[in-house]
C-alpha cells in the first residue's frame, strides 16, 4: 500500500511560517487553474475529497498541508498550492499568489520535490515557465502532463518529447523528469506515486511503471514507445 493513501489534512496556511515546523520533508504540487491539480492529488492518495478546487478558480490563496505516514509519527507532508493563471482573478489576487508561492518555493527548507501539473494539450505555458524560475536547481522536479487521455498515442508522445526537450534547456543537469498522466484512465499514477515516495523516503525505489511513461529530462525518450493496455 502506498504511504500516500494515509494522507490527511493538517492546516491551511496563508504564509509559509504557518506550516509545520518539525522539519519533515515536503512535496509541493503546483499548476495552473484547471490543470487538474486537485484531481491528481486525490487520485494519487486514493481519496475523493482530500483536495478540492475553489468554486471560483484562482481565488483561493493559501497553502493546504496534508500529512502522510502513521498518525502518531508522520514521515512528511504534501503541500497543495493555489492554482495560478486564472484570467478573471483580480490583479491583487495574482500578486498574492506570486508572493506566497515564490516565497515558499525559494525559501522553504524542508522542500524535497515539486510536482508541476500541466495540461498536455497546452504543454508548458508562459506562466508555467515563470514558475519554474522559482524552483531551485537543487530541488527535484516532476512535470505531470495531465489529461493525457485527451490525445492519441502519437500526439501524447510528441508532447512528452517536446516538454522533455524544453526542460533540458531550462534545468540542465538539475534533477528533472516528465511523465504522461490521466486520472480518468489511470495513466502514470504508479510512476508519480513512486517518485513522490522516493522523495519523502529516499531509500525506497522509484517506480516508473503503471501505464505511464516517465523519463528523466537528461535521458532520451523512446522514439516508438510500446502500446499499453490502458491507452
Amino acid at each position: 500500500m502506498s504511504v500516500l493513501t494515509t494522507a490527511r489534512f493538517v492546516v491551511t496556511a496563508v504564509e509559509p511560517s504557518q506550516l509545520p515546523r518539525d522539519g519533515l520533508p515536503e512535496v509541493a504540487f503546483v499548476g495552473r487553474s484547471n490543470a487538474g491539480k486537485s484531481t491528481a492529488i486525490n487520485v494519487l492518495c486514493n481519496r475523493r475529497r482530500l483536495a478540492f478546487s475553489s468554486r471560483t478558480p484562482g481565488r483561493t490563496q493559501a497553502l493546504n498541508c496534508f500529512a502522510v505516514g502513521p498518525p502518531e509519527q508522520p514521515i512528511g507532508y504534501l503541500i497543495d498550492t493555489p492554482g495560478y493563471g486564472y484570467a478573471a482573478a483580480p490583479l491583487q489576487v495574482k500578486r498574492g499568489w506570486d508572493q506566497l508561492a515564490g516565497q515558499y518555493l525559494r525559501q522553504r527548507q524542508p522542500l524535497v520535490g515539486v510536482v508541476l501539473l500541466a495540461d498536455v494539450r497546452r504543454q508548458l505555458t508562459e506562466l508555467d515557465l515563470r514558475l519554474l524560475d522559482w524552483v531551485p536547481a537543487s530541488i527535484p522536479l516532476a512535470v505531470a502532463l495531465t489529461k493525457a487521455d485527451k490525445l492519441n498515442q502519437a500526439d501524447r508522445q510528441r508532447a512528452l518529447r517536446d516538454v522533455l526537450a524544453r526542460l533540458r534547456e531550462l534545468r540542465g543537469a538539475a534533477p528533472t523528469q516528465a511523465l504522461l498522466f490521466s486520472a480518468t484512465r489511470r495513466i502514470g499514477i504508479e510512476a508519480l506515486v513512486g517518485t513522490i515516495e522516493h522523495w519523502l523516503v529516499p531509500a525506497d525505489p522509484v517506480v516508473t511503471g503503471g501505464g505511464g511513461d516517465a523519463y528523466d529530462a537528461d535521458e532520451p525518450s523512446p522514439e516508438k514507445p510500446s502500446e499499453r493496455s490502458d491507452d
